[in-house]
């Protein structure tokens, strides 16, 4: 049996800081390294994709009577489509924030990936943070 399920997160908001893509990949990196020791202890095969996008976007509170807190913009719908098309076990990156994280962390180019409703867009995968000096 097949199930999926996503989690949205969104880094800067509702403050905004400076590091919000770098603390947005620390958290996909610790959570890949959280279902990788997962999987080891208890003999598993859960797989995760992640698909992070940089950009301005839109967030507010929805409805009448079952209020959602949601986000809209081109980054959440890259990010999206990004996590859709991804390979298992790999975080996938945008275009936008290759260039922010690209002098904190291992980025391994992807090339062109086809997102449905939005085209060719040039991506990576975010192997690790690179260490501090």
């Amino acid at each position: 049996m097949l199930t999926r399920d996503s989690y949205l997160l969104a880094g800067g908001i509702p403050l905004a800081r400076p590091d919000h893509a770098v603390a947005v990949a620390d958290v996909a990196i610790e959570m890949s390294d959280a279902l990788t020791r997962l999987n080891r202890e208890h003999g598993t095969a859960l797989k995760m994709r992640v698909g992070i996008s940089t950009g301005p976007i839109v967030a507010g509170v929805i409805g009448k009577r079952k209020f959602t807190y949601a986000l809209w913009g081109d980054p959440v719908n890259l990010a999206s489509r990004m996590e859709s098309s991804d390979l298992p076990r790999m975080i996938h990156l945008s275009e936008n924030t290759y260039q922010v994280l690209k002098a904190d962390c291992v980025l391994v180019e992807r090339g062109i990936t086809n997102c449905k409703g939005i085209g060719d867009v040039p991506t990576c995968f975010l192997k690790e943070r690179r260490a501090k000096v």
